[in-house]
């Protein structure tokens, strides 16, 4: 498989996703380039997020802040504060279920007038970052899908369903989605970073909420397709419910076909032993116009997690760092 040079310096790789698929994305991305930059989706509308997007006039942190905490500096003190980061307050109070971190950039964002990408980058340089972390758009975000639920009695199997949450708890498949409002304002040093990079990252994650709401943002798209940095797409290793349910890595990768808008896909990395049909993903990726890399990038006990040090493995391989 054909791969980039870099001489002299590391890949400029932006890394596109949200929650835990992103977070494992930048733990593989980490180890092979310091010039990172995780673009991160602003739908979420659950949780603690949820309830401060409601009461604040501040994008929701929670993905923001995990993508931080996986980017974080390994000295003691900096691992610390990413822990801190993460924990969540105990009790039954008001601020039951908050993490730190959440409170902490909602604070810092309010404090500099609303500028969430100055608070993002002090946290960063708090915590030591081994990367930048930026919000894929200026304002909260609604996801907004329509839905064949799963009961076939039902006279109104096609519904309409705003929010994330929602969304991920409706059973049934998600026929397509978009984003209200439709044209969200980005921030120029996200459309900078597009333009800079050497090699563009989506996924792993919630196929639906995560991954595809980034393609759905014209100003972004429009960077994506002018791009000339090679886009890698690491598959999910399986079906997510309430989205993806009974979803092949084949179809996964149609979705995303069908999302792309002029955005070229170049190498598409799946788990060996996560594809039933090799042959079937294969002629998906070739109509894509990409690359297949097939890879051991799942945990070894089984677990459906990726691997940090496996998933580098397979991304080095891609970008041609050794």
């Amino acid at each position: 498989m054909g791969g980039l040079a870099f001489p002299g310096r590391p890949p400029r790789v932006v890394a596109f996703g949200g929650g835990h698929g992103l977070a494992a994305a930048l733990a593989a991305w980490r180890r092979i380039t310091p010039d990172l930059t995780a673009v991160v989706t602003v739908a979420d509308d659950g949780g603690s997020s949820g309830r401060i997007r409601r009461e604040m006039p501040v994008l929701p942190p929670g993905d923001l802040r995990m993508a931080l905490a996986a980017l974080a500096g390994e000295a003691e003190r900096e691992q610390t504060l990413a822990a801190l980061f993460q924990h969540r307050f105990g009790g039954s109070g008001v601020l039951a279920g908050h993490p730190v971190g959440n409170l902490l950039l909602t604070g810092l964002t309010e404090m500099h007038g609303g500028d969430t990408v100055r608070a993002l980058d002090e946290l960063a340089r708090l915590i030591g970052a081994h990367g930048r972390v930026l919000p894929m758009a200026d304002e909260p975000l609604d996801l907004v899908a329509r839905v064949e639920v799963a009961d076939p009695d039902d006279p109104d199997r096609v519904r309409t369903i705003r929010g994330q949450v929602a969304i991920a708890a409706t059973p049934g498949r998600v026929r397509e989605i978009r984003l209200a409002p439709a044209d969200p304002v980005v921030h120029p040093a996200v459309l900078e970073a597009i333009a800079a990079a050497d090699v563009v990252s989506l996924g792993p994650g919630s196929w639906y909420t995560s991954v595809l709401p980034h393609l759905l943002v014209p100003r972004l798209r429009a960077a994506l397709a002018a791009t000339q940095a090679r886009v890698v797409v690491v598959l999910n290793l399986e079906p997510q419910p309430g989205e993806t349910d009974g979803f092949s890595p084949e179809e996964h990768l149609s979705v995303l076909q069908a999302h792309l808008d002029g955005v070229a896909l170049h190498t598409v990395i799946a788990d060996a032993e996560a594809v039933v049909d090799r042959r079937g993903l294969l002629e998906a990726v070739r109509e894509c116009g990409a690359e297949l890399l097939l890879a051991a990038v799942a945990e070894p006990d089984g677990a459906p997690r990726h691997d940090p040090v496996r998933l580098s493995s397979a991304l080095a391989s891609v970008v041609g760092v050794r």
